[in-house]
């Protein structure tokens, strides 16, 4: 309860969860006994209901309670229930020193379990919740052994090693499954397909869309899934996959293949930076016709397609704004009596608006991912200072910290979706 709570909750405080968990269990010990009033939990989640939508409620606070206290029964049980806080952008879990988590463990076990497990599962919120509880056992255990044992570094050291796919696989699952929660299957399926071609741009559309889609799949699948091995199963078939239609096409998946252990292959091949810009013609545009057909979407994200492999750099936030817009667009030309000349008029002033801002994301990002960062910010103070000569040097400095934020946090790969798409 604790760690689904703090899934949901991720940015409720310790206390708050701890209020909620506490009626829940009290709930639980109460109606689920032999013997227990049929009424019991009728009554016991009424009176949870009304202590949420109470002033002074001591569960977390979220912009949603109001709307669903106006309604009554049933149904306000149940718009209570769907509220969720959005994840966290990044982990903020960071694991203490040995010591440290000895010195907490001994001095209160409980509380140092209910603490590990609030903190680690709203940092992770978006991994699977079996994935989670697989997780955060082995960690419980792995201190309760080692902090006993006659030789902690040893025995912290040797856990640490067993721990690992199961890290991995929180880390990975919490990164599919906030994409994926954020996009949802379409987008998160060309996310991918765009992630593929930045790293592989000599692989062609039709070997990489079944790639994207099979990823969509498993994310559809497991994030949401409370079966066992969901996500470690598809996860491991999903890298033999790409690992089969990549490893021959390019060095660096053949070198993330070779290892014996999936999960840090997948890990290798999602962590992969973007290769260099390829040497290819100018990508031809759909027309109006194809963009109009019963498949015009395939069209559009093949041209989408085209772009990110033709331009690596592009971060994924700049590449799924894009895949939105041509949507949109297409979405609104087509439904009018003259599709062609709507497009025609439209693109025009897209590419008019979107070029310049395509090639300054292009170039911000590149030049993040080659240089060193003091480097980096150095040659970004230079070209806006050329660029904004008029600037002051207070608003030149805000410029600066802006694209520099923006760089640090976006233009890597696992980027967070929802923070990079407001950034953006």
């Amino acid at each position: 309860t604790i760690i689904a709570n703090s899934r949901k909750y991720s940015n409720g405080t310790f206390e708050e969860i701890g209020h909620l968990v506490r009626e829940m269990v009290s709930l639980a010990e109460t109606c689920c006994a032999d013997g227990a009033d049929p009424s019991c939990y009728e009554a016991g989640s009424t009176a949870l209901s009304v202590k949420s939508c109470s002033a002074d409620s001591p569960f977390p606070a979220h912009p949603g309670t109001a709307e669903c206290c106006s309604h009554q029964g049933l149904e306000r049980k149940l718009c209570l229930a769907a509220l969720r806080h959005p994840p966290q952008p990044l982990p903020r879990y960071l694991q203490p020193s040995d010591r440290e988590l000895c010195q907490a463990f001994r001095q209160d076990p409980r509380e140092f379990a209910d603490r590990f497990l609030y903190e680690y599962s709203s940092s992770y919120s978006q991994a699977p919740l079996p994935v989670l509880l697989g997780s955060t056992r082995t960690f419980l255990s792995m201190v309760s052994t080692c902090c006993i044992s006659s030789a902690p570094t040893a025995c912290f050291l040797k856990e640490k090693l067993e721990r690992k796919t199961l890290s991995l696989l929180t880390l990975t699952s919490n990164q599919i499954c906030s994409r994926f929660s954020a996009y949802g299957k379409d987008k998160v399926s060309f996310s991918y397909l765009a992630s593929l071609a930045q790293k592989v741009p000599t692989a062609p559309f039709e070997d990489l869309l079944p790639l994207a889609k099979d990823a969509a799949e498993l994310s559809a699948q497991c994030c949401d899934s409370v079966a066992e091995d969901c996500m470690q199963k598809k996860l491991l078939e999903h890298t033999g996959k790409v690992c089969t239609v990549l490893s021959a096409r390019d060095g660096r998946f053949a070198d993330c293949c070779t290892g014996k252990n999936p999960m840090e292959n997948h890990f290798c091949i999602l962590a992969m930076p973007p290769a260099a810009a390829p040497k290819l013609p100018e990508a031809s545009e759909p027309t109006s016709k194809e963009l109009c057909a019963k498949d015009g979407a395939l069209h559009a994200t093949r041209f989408l397609f085209e772009l990110a492999r033709r331009q690596p750099s592009l971060p994924d936030a700049v590449l799924t704004k894009l895949y939105d817009l041509s949507g949109k667009l297409w979405g609104e030309c087509c439904s009018t009596k003259d599709p062609s000349t709507c497009l025609d008029s439209r693109r025009k002033r897209m590419v008019a608006e979107l070029l310049p801002f395509l090639e300054k994301a292009s170039r911000l990002c590149g030049q993040y991912n080659e240089l060193p960062f003091l480097e980096f910010k150095k040659r970004l103070r230079e070209s806006l200072a050329q660029a904004e000569p008029e600037a002051s040097p207070a608003r030149l400095e805000q410029l600066l910290e802006q694209r520099v934020s923006f760089a640090s946090t976006c233009c890597l790969p696992g980027a967070p979706p929802l923070l990079c798409a407001a950034k953006v």
